[in-house]
């Protein structure tokens, strides 16, 4: 905690305190007031290559506010503190971000190692996985935070915001027609557990084992066994298929020995998984496709609303009316199953189109497919990790939100990469 990173070891080793205190994906807004002041005092800034598509990103999202209080057909709600204090957040996490790519790459190696801010990141995946753990052993495990109590109900009590401070360790839901726990502490929601855990499994690996001593390595390939159990309890078909898209990308990737050894480990570990008691839950979710009538109608809905501000969008999400299942919009006594989820909330993607229209969207994926561009060739440990989650980044814009802790750990994927040697 000393030295000018300090505040990269309280956002990754201090997580689960903030989780507790119920800022959790939000500690990143909170650091990045003491980071953005270090950098002014360390004048000039060095800034990544791809920066401007950023800057441009935060610029279309203040010029989108200007259609908070409009409708577009098909949606329903009106103009209040809700809507606003979601726009609010999610440009401070926009903001952030770009704070937190600029401090991690203004530091030098000596001020941060690369390797260390990897372990860091591994840390934070054994706090991923104790979490995972926990949501599938007590899923109902939730506590009033001291920032819940302290926030005014105009606030708190908005469906955004109390995901984002009220710790809870799991949800139970009915995907295969009965209530199974599905984890999502020390993040806000399952599918942010999810996406999370894939990015740093990725960078444990890289630190733990590629980097690692013996000692290490046995730690690393026992953690990862144990990991297992909450990926499947967590029923998340998008973080098993990014799992496989990685293990298909490295193969194509490395060579040589590095290839044999990759592809008999996935073959032992494929092995003891299907003679496992884990693999007839992973048949039965793959035999449910609980979501995705839902997610299709979401899907539409959205771009058919994006299509009349296309631009700039909407500033937030909208609520459309009806369902998948019925015109009736919001549950009542006679239709539980009625309502629906806020049109954007099926991916980053469509959130883009709907809060900014096509041309956020654009920019988003440029910036991350622009590191990709750029960092291709580097073949040492960080990069080929770091274009990974990059790729991995631009596959979850289409399934999950980009907010809130998810887009941290995008930043800081992206700064490894630039700070690392071509």
């Amino acid at each position: 905690m000393r030295g000018p990173a300090w505040p990269v070891t309280a956002l990754l080793l201090g997580y689960p305190l903030w989780w507790a205190l119920g800022f959790g994906g939000l500690s990143v807004v909170v650091l990045a007031v003491p980071m953005a002041v270090i950098l002014w005092r360390r004048r000039p800034v060095r800034v990544p290559p791809g920066f401007g598509l950023w800057v441009l990103l935060i610029a279309c999202y203040l010029l989108s506010g200007l259609m908070l209080d409009e409708m577009p057909p098909g949606t329903y709600g009106e103009f209040g503190a809700g809507r606003l204090v979601g726009y609010g957040m999610r440009l401070a996490l926009y903001v952030s971000a770009l704070v937190l790519v600029l401090y991690l790459g203004n530091l030098t190696e000596r001020e941060l190692p690369q390797l260390r801010l990897v372990r860091m990141l591994g840390v934070l995946f054994l706090t991923a996985v104790a979490g995972g753990l926990l949501g599938v052993v007590a899923p109902g495990f939730s506590f009033t935070s001291p920032l819940e109590l302290v926030l005014p109900d105009w606030i708190g009590g908005h469906p955004f915001v109390q995901n984002l401070i009220h710790p809870t360790a799991g949800q139970t839901q009915k995907v295969l027609g009965h209530g199974l726990p599905r984890p999502e502490a020390p993040f806000e929601w399952a599918n942010a557990w999810g996406g999370n855990l894939s990015v740093l499994l990725i960078w444990f690996v890289v630190g733990w084992w590629v980097y690692g001593s013996r000692r290490r390595k046995v730690l690393a390939v026992a953690m990862v066994a144990v990991a297992a159990v909450p990926i499947v309890y967590s029923l998340n078909r998008g973080l098993w298929i990014a799992l496989g898209l990685a293990a298909l990308y490295l193969v194509l990737r490395v060579g040589g020995r590095t290839r044999t050894t990759l592809c008999a480990g996935a073959a032992v570990a494929a092995l003891a998984f299907a003679l496992s008691p884990l693999a007839p839950l992973v048949l039965q979710r793959l035999d449910s496709p609980h979501s995705n009538d839902i997610r299709a109608f979401t899907v539409s809905a959205t771009v058919e609303a994006a299509r009349h501000s296309p631009v700039i969008g909407y500033g937030n999400t909208r609520r459309a009316l009806g369902s998948h299942r019925s015109i009736t919009t919001g549950k009542t006594a006679w239709c539980p199953g009625c309502g629906h989820p806020p049109l954007g909330s099926d991916g980053q993607l469509w959130l883009l189109l709907i809060s900014q229209g096509f041309t956020g969207a654009v920019l988003y994926a440029a910036f991350f497919a622009g590191a990709i561009r750029r960092h291709w060739a580097d073949r040492s440990p960080i990069g080929l990790a770091g274009v990974l989650v990059m790729c991995l980044v631009l596959f979850y814009m289409l399934i999950y939100d980009g907010l809130v802790t998810p887009l941290s750990l995008y930043a800081i994927s992206f700064a490894l990469l630039w700070r690392n040697p071509s």
